[in-house]
């Protein structure tokens, strides 16, 4: 079973053994609205964590994806550079952005869960 996890710039991270599939979530996606473009990390590159991983842009803005650990690309989802729409805020869902083979877990540790994420949107309102 893999573990989810949030961070402060609204990704989630879904975490099975040492690989990360990082996407965006829902709070994120209603702040920017229809999607018209994304762009996702090709496979082998190497991102640090707080690092621009991914591009997402949409009718109101253009915001960046961060790496919210370090270490390896092992895919980008080209399912949503080639349809956009695909971006889903539901964590775990297909409508991620990329997958990091991670390089310390201890990354991991700071972020929040489903319920400490929740507590922080009620913070931001």
């Amino acid at each position: 079973m893999s573990t989810i996890k949030f961070t402060k710039d609204h990704e989630w991270v879904s975490v099975d053994g040492d690989v990360a599939t990082v996407g965006i979530t829902t709070y994120a996606l209603e702040q920017l609205g229809d999607l018209v473009f994304v762009e996702v990390p090709d496979a082998g590159k190497s991102v640090s964590v707080g690092e621009e991983a991914a591009v997402v842009e949409s009718v109101k803005a253009a915001s960046e994806v961060y790496a919210p650990v370090s270490g390896e690309v092992v895919e980008g989802n080209q399912a949503i550079a080639d349809d956009p729409a695909q971006v889903s805020g539901e964590a775990g869902s297909d409508g991620w952005f990329f997958k990091i083979k991670m390089s310390n877990t201890s990354e991991l540790d700071g972020m929040m869960n489903d319920a400490e994420y929740d507590e922080y949107l009620g913070t931001l309102d």
